[in-house]
């Protein structure tokens, strides 16, 4: 029987945690399954929970050196640091079993590809896993193992020929885009707030791939302080229809919900509404355009309280096509944990207030607003690559 969706989660992955104080707590990721639970997400036919052990090293060389699973087993096993390879850094600090714990985030998302490709599972959902900054050779940004990327290679060993890659996570999807920016059967579309402003001062619209892979590399940086109406423009001008002229067999997608407006660490404007609005069209188009073959993995977000659960119970309502109304009331229950925990008073409803607005790019642009030019310039370095015109910009 085929599920509707697969949803890796096991307590286990509570177990990444680089410590108190840290902005990647795992207690957001506890939260969203609580919220998820109480709303009853996780409740429908079709739905089933997965475990995932640590991926073997075997797994892991097929984005990672050799070299640096060996310096993150000292890191785990030792406590030995090494900032060469951005272990033991602010960002990464070293902890016990960090080499477990990221290799178990690993097989979570690989065991998400492999349910979608074989037709096991429509969709699948991991929400500790999106570590999009990890590099072949080095931790970075809080990520030690890049699961995006080791799924993507998955998918692509299975046969699949074109792969779809969305990340809409504040910051740049650097260690993806590294790793797939010479193979064009992958492309990669990151909207996110300027290198200029933002960790990790990557992604302009100039990076548009390697030798052979022109075009497969797509970069959408907003100016700082974008809110719905623009991060919204924003998918609809540059992401929406590069995914379609690319016709993917597969949607991997990363939803990092570091984009709102209450997030400590970007300088984003976004809601929750808007967020799920995304979701929904990312959902959308993988049934549209890949069978619903459709792999959506967590991310950053730093609002641990009133942000992560909602955006990410959405997600998975979504993927579940099980999709919440936006004004449905948190659970007490919910709330009550959330008080107690934080000593503040929790959301009341899964929506921020607002609904989703934007202008559609197709109805004209403005040559005087930073937005619009910034999504003019990402057009304009990728759309002839990939078979667009952009004779009305």
């Amino acid at each position: 029987m085929t599920d509707s969706v697969r949803v890796v989660w096991s307590p286990a992955l509570l177990g990444y945690s680089f410590g108190h104080g840290h902005p990647m707590s795992p207690l957001r990721l506890d939260l969203t399954i609580q919220l998820a639970r109480a709303l009853g997400v996780l409740r429908p036919d079709g739905v089933r929970l997965v475990d995932a052990e640590p991926a073997s090293d075997e797994t892991l060389r097929t984005v990672h050196d050799a070299d640096y699973l060996a310096a993150v087993r000292a890191a785990s096993v030792e406590g030995r640091p090494d900032p060469s390879r951005g272990l033991g850094t602010d960002d990464d600090p070293i902890f016990p079993g960090m080499h477990d714990a990221a290799a178990r985030i690993v097989t979570g998302s690989l065991d998400a590809a492999h349910a979608v490709w074989s037709g096991e599972a429509v969709h699948a959902v991991n929400i500790a896993g999106g570590m999009h900054h990890a590099m072949p050779d080095a931790a970075s940004g809080f990520c030690v193992y890049n699961d995006a990327a080791v799924a993507i290679r998955a998918l692509l060993a299975a046969g699949a020929r074109r792969v779809a890659y969305v990340d809409v996570d504040a910051h740049h999807g650097d260690g993806v885009e590294r790793i797939f920016w010479d193979d064009p059967r992958v492309l990669t579309v990151s909207v996110h707030e300027s290198g200029r402003t933002l960790f990790p001062g990557t992604g302009h619209v100039t990076e548009v791939g390697g030798p052979g892979a022109e075009g497969t590399v797509v970069n959408v940086p907003l100016p700082a302080g974008t809110g719905d109406r623009g991060w919204l423009r924003a998918f609809d001008a540059v992401v929406e229809p590069v995914v379609r002229a690319w016709a993917p067999d597969v949607v991997v997608s990363q939803h990092g919900c570091d984009a709102h407006r209450e997030d400590p660490l970007a300088h984003l404007r976004v809601s929750v509404d808007a967020q799920r609005y995304v979701a929904q069209r990312v959902h959308a188009l993988s049934h549209e355009l890949a069978d619903g073959r459709w792999v959506a993995l967590g991310g950053g977000g730093y609002s641990l309280f009133d942000v992560v659960p909602r955006a990410w119970a959405h997600l998975l309502a979504i993927a579940a096509h099980a999709d919440l109304d936006a004004a449905t009331p948190v659970p007490e229950s919910w709330r009550r944990t959330v008080e107690t925990l934080s000593g503040s008073p929790a959301p009341l409803t899964m929506s921020d207030g607002v609904e989703p607005d934007f202008a559609r790019w197709a109805d004209g642009y403005d040559p005087a607003d930073d937005l619009d030019r910034a999504l003019r310039a990402a057009r304009q370095a990728v759309f002839p690559l990939l078979g667009l015109d952009t004779h009305y910009d």
